[in-house]
């Protein structure tokens, strides 16, 4: 089940609209919406947190391997790492279609694949973005 699904189901048996559950998180009912309906994840670890706390649930039952890469991604670079998180793990699936892997060897390749592209996104950073625009560089 995805998050937004989790979100949706552990919303309405807490009978939450979409609007007191954002009121009580501190976002916006379109964060709610958006979460549910476009399959898009928090950009800040800490609402899981806060979602976990008003549902009752442990914080990781609402977030999978997956998501919390693509929420790492988001958090340290953005919508646009978002989107190349979601991509990287599109592509990378699209490799097993019909495949034989066994699932430990999957979860294997997959957890690396996202350390490389993070690690990738670090060397990067440190290469092409000029010193007076690194964080907690000076």
């Amino acid at each position: 089940m995805k998050f937004g699904d989790k979100v949706r189901e552990l919303r309405t048996d807490k009978k939450l609209t979409q609007a007191e559950l954002g009121k009580l998180v501190g976002v916006t009912v379109r964060t709610v919406a958006g979460w549910e309906n476009d399959g898009r994840y928090p950009q800040k670890r800490d609402l899981y947190d806060k979602l976990a706390t008003v549902f009752e649930v442990p914080a990781n039952y609402l977030i999978s391997e997956d998501e919390e890469f693509i929420a790492d991604a988001a958090e340290r670079y953005g919508v646009q790492g978002e989107r190349d998180a979601k991509t990287v793990l599109t592509q990378a699936a699209a490799v097993f279609a019909g495949g034989e892997l066994s699932d430990e060897d999957r979860l294997a390749f997959m957890t690396e694949i996202q350390q490389l592209y993070l690690d990738s996104k670090e060397i990067a950073a440190e290469k092409f973005t000029p010193k007076k625009y690194r964080k907690g560089k000076k």
